[in-house]
Formats: C-alpha cells, sequence, structure tokens
C-alpha cells in the first residue's frame, strides 16, 4: 500500500510541481524529489504531534530488532596526553572516510573555500557546546582539530574544490544521442547525461556585500549546524546505530535536498532581480526546524540538562565566525582578479534557480521574470517585451515593402 501511494505520488510530482534549477538527468526527477520533500515534511508534522513511546512503537513495527537495543556511545576522550602513531591510525576508521567523503560532497554543493572552513571550524565549536547532551562529541584536542578539522575536513575540501576546477573549465558539448552511430558514444552519452549540464563559478561574496549578505552567510552557517545537530540528536534519542538504514537513508536524501537547496539559496542573496526563496529552499528550511522540534518535545528530559549559557556562546560564535568569514573573503577577491562566470546554458537556468509556479509557468512559455518585469528569450539572450515588439514592427513593415515592390 505505502509503495503504491509512493508511485502515484511520483507521478502527481513530475507532473504538478514546479521545475526546480537542475535539468539533469532530467526536470522530472528533481519534481519528484521536491514530492518526496513534501511527503518526508507532512511525516515529520505528523510526528510532532506524537509522543515519544508511540513513535518507538512504530519503529519497533517496522524494524523488531530495534527492540530493547540500547546504543553503546564511544568515548574518544580517554588518556589525550598520550599520542602515538598507532593511536591516531587507529582513529583512521569509517568515520574519518565519512569525514572526507562528506567534505568532498559539501565543497561540490557550496563550491567557496571561505564557507567550507568556517562551517568545518564552527562545526568543532558545536561539538564543544554540546558535549554536555552528546557524550561522543568529547573529543581530544588533536583528534578534533588535527585528524577532523585539518586532515578528513580539510582534504575532502580541496579534493572537492579541485573538482569543481575541473568542471568549470570543461566544455560542455551535448550532443543528441540520434546523431551518435557508435554503440559506445551512445552508451557515453547516456551516462553524461547524469552530469551536470553546464557549471558555473560562484561568487558568494564580493569587495561589495552588504550587510543583507553576511545576514544571509550567517542564516547558511546556522542551518547546516542545525542540520547537522538534527541528525545526531534523533539518533540518541531514539536509540539507532549509526548504520541503522533510516540513518543512512535520512543522510542520502538530506544530501540530495540540499543540493537544489543551496542553489536556490545561492541565487537569492546574490542575484537582486531574484525576489523570492525558492520552493525548496523554504521546504529544506522547515524540514531542518521541524526535526529541531522532535528532538526537542522527545528529548525534554535530555534538554533539561542543556547550559544555557553553552549555548548563547555557540550561537555568538556562529555569528562572529560569519562575519570574520565575509570580511576576510571579501579581502581576499578584492586583491585577486575577478573572471567572469560562464554558463554555457544560461537559457535553461533563467529564472528557474528561484522555482516559483508562475515563473515555471513563464519558463515554459519561454518567458522569465525580473521583479516585476516580463522577459522573453530570444537565441539564448534576454529581450525585454519593448523591444521584442518593436523588432516585430519592423519585420512586419519589411514583409510589407517586399510585397509592394512584387505588385509594382
Amino acid at each position: 500500500m505505502v509503495s503504491y501511494c509512493g508511485r502515484g505520488e511520483n507521478i502527481v510530482s513530475s507532473l504538478v510541481f514546479p521545475n526546480g534549477p537542475f535539468t539533469r538527468p532530467h526536470p522530472a526527477i528533481w519534481r519528484m524529489v521536491f514530492g518526496l520533500s513534501v511527503l518526508y515534511f507532512m511525516l515529520l508534522v505528523f510526528l510532532v504531534f506524537q509522543s515519544l513511546s508511540d513513535a518507538k512503537e512504530m519503529l519497533f513495527f517496522l524494524y523488531p530488532k530495534l527492540r530493547g537495543f540500547r546504543m553503546e556511545e564511544q568515548e574518544y576522550a580517554v588518556n589525550c596526553s598520550q599520542v602515538s602513531f598507532e593511536r591516531l591510525w587507529g582513529h583512521m576508521d569509517i568515520f574519518a572516510f565519512g569525514h572526507f567523503w562528506g567534505w568532498c560532497l559539501k565543497a561540490l554543493l557550496i563550491r567557496h573555500y571561505g564557507i567550507c572552513w568556517t562551517i568545518s571550524v564552527t562545526w568543532e565549536a558545536t561539538e564543544m557546546a554540546f558535549m554536555h547532551l552528546l557524550p561522543n562529541f568529547e573529543e581530544c584536542w588533536w583528534d578534533a582539530w588535527v585528524l577532523d578539522v585539518l586532515l578528513c575536513n580539510g582534504l575532502g575540501i580541496w579534493v572537492g574544490m579541485q573538482f569543481c576546477k575541473v568542471l568549470e573549465m570543461r566544455e560542455f558539448r551535448w550532443e543528441s544521442i540520434k546523431d551518435i552511430h557508435s554503440t559506445t558514444g551512445k552508451l557515453r552519452r547516456a551516462a553524461l547525461q547524469f552530469t551536470p549540464a553546464s557549471w558555473t563559478h560562484v561568487r558568494w561574496l564580493d569587495p561589495n556585500s552588504s550587510y543583507m549578505r553576511v545576514i544571509g552567510v550567517s542564516i547558511l552557517v546556522i542551518f547546516w549546524q542545525l542540520s547537522e545537530l538534527n541528525t545526531f540528536f534523533l539518533k540518541h534519542i531514539l536509540h539507532m546505530a549509526t548504520g541503522h538504514p533510516l540513518c543512512i537513508g535520512r543522510l542520502i536524501f538530506i544530501a540530495v535536498i540540499s543540493a537544489p537547496t543551496i542553489r536556490q539559496y545561492y541565487s537569492y542573496i546574490t542575484d537582486t532581480q531574484c525576489r523570492r526563496v525558492g520552493t525548496q529552499c523554504w521546504l529544506y528550511c522547515a524540514i531542518t526546524l521541524t526535526e529541531a522540534i522532535i528532538c526537542l518535545k522527545w528529548g525534554k528530559d535530555l534538554f533539561k540538562q542543556t547550559e544555557l549559557m553553552y549555548v548563547f556562546y555557540w550561537l555568538v560564535i556562529l555569528m562572529v565566525s560569519s562575519v570574520i568569514c565575509v570580511y576576510i573573503c571579501a579581502v581576499i577577491s578584492k586583491r585577486t582578479p575577478t573572471r567572469p562566470a560562464v554558463d554555457v546554458n544560461s537559457r535553461e537556468r533563467s529564472v528557474s534557480e528561484c522555482s516559483t509556479d508562475m515563473d515555471d509557468l513563464y519558463q515554459q512559455n519561454g518567458i522569465i521574470t525580473r521583479g516585476q518585469h516580463k522577459v522573453k528569450i530570444a537565441n539564448g539572450s534576454p529581450v525585454s517585451a519593448q523591444d521584442g515588439g518593436k523588432q516585430k514592427q519592423q519585420k512586419a513593415r519589411k514583409r510589407q515593402g517586399k510585397k509592394n515592390v512584387q505588385g509594382t
């Protein structure tokens, strides 16, 4: 029954919901992703009104092995003064591998060294602020700042940014599969359908950034930390292992929906012509806040032990670090030559990154919106409605002139 409902929802999503900012592998795929986001949000709203015992009974019905399971918290902050190569190598486990690949993906999504490093450093501050609630947040200084921040996170950020540079320098030439005659070429073209149609160099910060840009980056950092915190608190409250299918599935799902979310948020805070936040971005914020409400409700006994001063210091650190990040990046960008953003597929991009229903309707008719004005796309470049009318009048005069010449 659930599978049939899911299939029906995917069909409705692909037909009804608006387009997202991406066109590969197909816009219908990202409409279905948005539909799944709506379903997940509705599930979270349902769980808000359930007690912790009722939620656990639902989990026990789906996964009977969870009944009676108690997660063993691994202690990391033990004998921190004893540092050896064998002990450092012993910490290079599956979690270190997850740190590396996770930050590779985050670098591909954000594409900015300053913001990535800010989130990486502030996450260690987040762990220190909440380690009195989650014991596995307690780590030795060399484990947190050397292995995590410098080695795993830093190497992951560097690899992700290098991959972004490769995609920026790549020349995208999309040939129809009908024009390819070899079988190998057809298979290669089919595989390339799951790669980006174009890759745009992003510019989160510039020397002319206003205070609103500082607030925008701060909101991005705070929501990122909150989304990460939800993962650990839900796992701790529900007593689920890290490798449980629900934990892994949620991480994959959040990673998928965060891609269009970040793109829409970037368009909103950097493009002055984008007046509204995209629908996927709004829904992601609603999902994150609803998960936080569920954690507060189900873990009320746990949060009674919260040190409010730690949380206050944590918020101050996030805001101050965001301001410092904006200032440093603005100074660096002022001293380095700027390069124009190359977007090979500007027609498909249009303002669908804002992802509103009316914009999607205009886009289907070859029209994009800029504020309160409508702009017609001609030959891949926007032309105002007034200029389009002048062009039509000139063409009509030329046709009338040809008829008069033929008549004479």
